[in-house]
């Protein structure tokens, strides 16, 4: 009997193959996404569980009390005191890990790179589980001076993963000190949290170890490992209650000192799994790879959305293809066929064609992989399929899909009534209500994600092409840690040598941050940017009151600043020149000279905040910006080389262009671009085939209709208008149930986004317009084909 059924389903698909791509190619389309985005969120949820004990590991965390006693911001970074401190007072921690994030010079020879390094405590590859190639986890990092490798690292400094013993000049301030290669790790996992590929000892000194005041400095990552059986919440009841003892001395001199800015924190623990996929306390300050669950929630929208219309198609077509079958299924009665052989022929031939689109989407997967690699960015292999959990979930995937595709239709066609369709008096035309809301719900689907596109794409363009409210265009960035003010100069001098040098402007590395006083007791935070004379011109910020700094006025770097617009309106100020800025815990006041017009210091993807510039002689400059002639950069960037080499031998070269960096900051959003890009298009190429292959039936269908109108005197644009319209009113409806739903989708999205684009009806009726175009060109290619056909060929078999 199955041998039966199976050469029938051959057969069927055989004789019907435009009926069998479509449903094929759908079906393997929509399963080759489930797969990937299967994969996508197998790795998502494996983050950092493949260390031993991982359920015992957590971090701690902090969240800042406010001088009015309400809550602030959660933050995973913590000092040197938590670490040491709980564990040692708090029952329920076995042992602690600090990591804190850095980088280091390296001298290879007469060559100087600069590393990224963690530094950590000895008890690293006690709490976590990376594996070693080589060397004694216990004390690989008890010695000061050891260094813990990569076998990358090791290959490209040394040629080879044997380099235990081997020596690594690492810079410590302005001096090269020899470290001693005592372990080579193997690569970090893909889903780790933890990327290193050098290792150090971190170094705490004796008297910042017993400094109560230290409770209150925040710059590292704190993880400590539970006992078994330990109750959190009570491990997080005792170290609240421990810190609140040991801190509340310095806690009395720190805000005796410097007033009170909210230096109360409560401590808590976050689940080392958990840190991966956490919005609020995502991984930082060294740990790598943050994400968010919201990722993993679209794209498993939109695989399930693909899957879906590809299963429309298959239940639209095969009950709009029943007609053709209906006197099979008549016959198979009359001799005695009853309804559940009938259901088990089409389950069967269902799962048939889901079977080869379900090999098909395997080869799908292996091809696209890369790409969806690239667009997501992980390093996903075809091995990930053959991990048992997700075999189980492909099988799953394959009932559900052959279920789907194929009950409703075995219903209907076991359900025939055989006198009708021995007779030919059986018609399924009718109102075909369930056929013409699949096609309506799957072109919403289609709808909404081109529109999502649309949005995407257009928000995108605005952070991409938005002017920034400074000049970004032909600026190199160099950097240089404790760039000295002569330095500045001596660099400067060189460089404007060079007649495609416009000029050179330093600034501080990174961005900082800090609190002052204004109107008396107000503190307000703001970004505090160290800078010199040439900095404001260079970048052709606007000036809108005062003036800018001078060396005419040796006072400038002393006792004077400049604000922006953000920190005048913060302060409250009308006439911001002249106004005073108090850094009393320096015993410093400064004088504003100066109010420069906002402009994007971050990316658009942050508001604008206060903002004060200084020549403070005291702070040192991280990097020097470089402005060039238009078209002179492959000169202008060898100058710049040569110059930086030949003043600092012994630091490591590296530029960026600032355009080029601003870009960057919205790799998210690129990717985001192309990802919604690709599913559109799936999505609509989906849903057409399906439209294409009703219009192919519907038009089959009405072969003798077309005929006798045509006969008739009907025109082909008169045969095309009427196979057309009843598939455009269905897309047109589409249209109206997709475009409300997007547009509140879209603003939701939106409000992500300080600065954002209008939505605008302009972009809802693009969408709409594309999609009626793509609609009416797949269903007029049959009509046409069908319109044009002889009609005494049509009419000859009556």
């Amino acid at each position: 009997m199955f041998k039966n059924y199976f050469t029938i389903a051959l057969r069927n698909l055989s004789r019907n193959k435009i009926y069998a791509f479509i449903n094929i190619a759908g079906l393997s389309i929509g399963l080759a996404c489930a797969m990937l985005i299967l994969l996508y969120v197998k790795d998502e949820v494996s983050y950092d569980r493949f260390h031993d004990n991982v359920q015992n590991i957590y971090r701690i965390t902090t969240q800042q009390f406010e001088k009015d006693g309400g809550k602030g911001r959660k933050d995973g970074n913590t000092g040197a005191l938590q670490g040491p401190r709980f564990t040692a007072n708090v029952p329920g921690i076995k042992t602690f890990v600090r990591v804190q994030s850095g980088y280091e010079d390296i001298k290879m020879g007469n060559e100087v790179k600069s590393q990224d390094l963690l530094k950590v405590d000895s008890s690293f590859f006690s709490v976590f589980s990376f594996p070693l190639l080589s060397g004694d986890r216990k004390s690989c990092l008890a010695e000061p001076h050891s260094v813990v490798i990569s076998e990358d690292v090791a290959k490209k400094q040394f040629g080879t993963t044997d380099a235990l013993g081997k020596i690594i000049m690492l810079k410590e301030d302005t001096v090269f000190v020899p470290y001693k290669v005592t372990a080579i790790s193997k690569k970090c996992p893909q889903n780790s949290s933890i990327k290193f590929d050098m290792l150090v000892p971190i170094n705490i000194s004796a008297e910042d170890a017993s400094n109560n005041e230290n409770w209150f400095n925040f710059f590292l990552n704190t993880f400590v490992v539970l006992k078994p059986n330990t109750n959190m919440q009570a491990v997080e009841t005792k170290m609240q209650r421990f810190y609140t003892e040991d801190s509340k001395d310095a806690l009395k001199v720190l805000t005796e000192k410097y007033g009170d800015m909210g230096w109360k924190s409560v401590y808590q623990l976050q689940s080392f799994v958990d840190m991966h996929l956490s919005v609020e306390l995502p991984p930082q300050n060294g740990l790598s790879d943050a994400s968010n669950p919201m990722y993993s929630y679209i794209l498993s929208g939109i695989a399930l959305f693909i899957l879906l219309i590809a299963c429309i198609n298959f239940v639209n077509l095969t009950v709009a293809r029943s007609v053709k079958r209906a006197k099979e299924i008549g016959i198979r009665k009359v001799v005695g066929g009853d309804r559940k052989q009938l259901i088990m022929q089409f389950l069967g031939e269902s799962f048939l064609l889901c079977f080869i689109a379900f090999v098909f989407a395997i080869i799908l997967v292996q091809l696209v992989l890369p790409l969806f690699n690239s667009l997501s960015n992980k390093v996903l292999a075809i091995s990930y399929l053959f991990d048992a959990k997700l075999i189980a979930a492909y099988l799953v995937l394959f009932l559900v899909t052959g279920l789907l595709a194929g009950f409703y239709p075995a219903l209907v066609l076991s359900g025939y009534n055989p006198v009708q369709t021995l007779y030919s008096r059986f018609n399924l035309s009718g109102k075909n209500y369930l056929q013409k809301t699949l096609v309506v719900l799957q072109f919403s689907l289609a709808s909404f994600l081109i529109i999502a596109t649309f949005t995407i794409y257009a928000q995108f363009n605005y952070l991409t092409t938005e002017k920034l409210g400074y000049d970004d265009s032909n600026l190199v960035m160099i950097n240089k840690n404790n760039l000295t003010r002569n330095e500045v100069g001596l660099l400067k001098t060189e460089l404007m040598k060079n007649p495609n040098i416009i000029d050179v402007a330093p600034r501080n590395g990174g961005q900082w941050g800090t609190a002052a006083k204004v109107n008396g007791d107000s503190v307000i935070q703001f970004t505090y940017e160290t800078v010199n004379e040439s900095y404001i011109p260079l970048l052709k910020i606007p000036i809108l009151q005062g003036r800018n700094f001078s060396a005419q006025f040796p006072s400038d770097s002393t006792n004077s600043v400049l604000v922006n617009e953000s920190f005048v309106k913060k302060a409250g100020w009308k006439n911001p020149v002249g106004q005073t800025v108090d850094f009393w815990y320096d015993n410093k006041k400064y004088t504003v000279i100066g109010v420069v017009k906002d402009y994007h210091f971050n990316s658009l993807n942050q508001e604008i905040g206060p903002e004060l510039f200084t020549m403070k002689a005291g702070n040192t400059y991280g990097m020097a910006y470089i402005k060039i002639k238009p078209n002179s950069e492959t000169s202008s960037l060898k100058q710049i080389e040569q110059t930086y080499k030949k003043l600092f031998p012994l630091n490591p070269y590296s530029y960026t262009f600032k355009n080029e960096a601003n870009i960057r900051s919205y790799e998210a959003e690129a990717k985001w671009k192309q990802i919604m890009l690709f599913s559109a298009i799936l999505t609509i190429f989906v849903s057409c085939i399906g439209l294409f292959g009703l219009s192919v039936l519907s038009a089959e269908k009405r072969t003798k209709e077309i005929g006798i109108r045509k006969v008739l005197g009907a025109s082909v644009s008169g045969v095309v208008t009427i196979l057309s319209k009843d598939f455009l009113k269905l897309v047109a409806i589409a249209l109206i149930i997709a475009i409300p739903l997007a547009w509140m989708a879209a603003n939701k999205w939106l409000e992500n986004y300080p600065y954002r684009i209008e939505l605008s009806w302009q972009m809802f009726a693009a969408a709409g317009a594309l999609v009626i175009f793509i609609a009416l060109v797949t269903v007029s290619f049959q009509a046409v084909r069908a319109a044009l056909s002889n009609p005494a060929k049509s009419l000859r078999t009556e």
